[in-house]
């Protein structure tokens, strides 16, 4: 079974779908990630951001792949492990360029469904994993929380890795990359028709898991049920 779990910059999808995975005993797919790692080489590059064909050339070479011998799997850009190099502000505003750009949106989509393919029990998280990628998906969930409320757990994510942030900067970084998300061409970020749309505004990580949980384990009781 495929779990998709979609939403704007902030809400704990990764979190929340990588503890769901190792509860479930699912493999984990973090696709901001593949853009984020994009991101990182267009910086590593001195690439133009606003120049789409020079990110395309960028996302074709960029050689990304995981390591599904590590839960979670570790990122390979070009064979190198950058996992620890991709939560960072600058990586995650870069990523937010790469991802309005269509040619490279093709070309994750296309990986990512590979993935899916090869690996039938998945959760995934991202912006359009049950609009575009995986639209058959078992389970479908969109995460939501107030642009303050991300802003604010942005912040302190990033102040207790050891970073100098500031919060109304994060607070407008998130707000931009909500705008560019929910109104690009090419898979607009929205919920799927038939996603559960969970506002985290007011839960902790640990409930939004239980009531993903809960939801997957009945569905698997009543394919069992189904089967049976």
């Amino acid at each position: 079974m495929i779990i998709t779990i979609d939403g704007p910059a902030g809400t704990g999808k990764s979190t929340v779908a990588q503890t769901i995975a190792e509860r479930l005993g699912f493999d984990f797919l973090d696709t901001g990630a593949m853009y984020r790692a994009i991101g990182l080489e267009a910086l590593r590059r001195q690439a133009d951001l606003e120049n789409h064909r020079e990110l395309a050339f960028i996302a074709r070479h960029a050689g990304i792949e995981f390591d599904w011998g590590h839960r979670p799997p570790i990122v390979l850009l070009k064979g190198e492990p950058v996992g620890h190099l991709l939560r960072g502000a600058e990586a995650t505003r870069a990523a937010s360029f790469v991802a309005v750009v269509p040619e490279i949106r093709d070309i994750l989509v296309r990986e990512q469904q590979r993935i899916g393919r090869n690996r039938p029990n998945l959760v995934t998280e991202g912006r359009d994993q049950g609009t575009v990628v995986f639209p058959e998906a078992g389970l479908k969930f969109f995460l939501d929380a107030t642009a303050a409320e991300r802003a604010r757990r942005r912040v302190a994510q990033l102040r207790a890795r050891g970073e100098i942030v500031d919060y109304q900067e994060i607070l407008a970084q998130i707000e931009e990359r909500d705008t560019r998300d929910r109104s690009r061409k090419v898979a607009p970020m929205k919920p799927a028709d038939d996603a559960r749309v969970i506002d985290t505004t007011a839960l902790t990580q640990q409930q939004v898991v239980e009531l993903i949980i809960s939801a997957a384990q009945g569905h698997q009781s009543e394919a069992k049920a189904s089967r049976g």
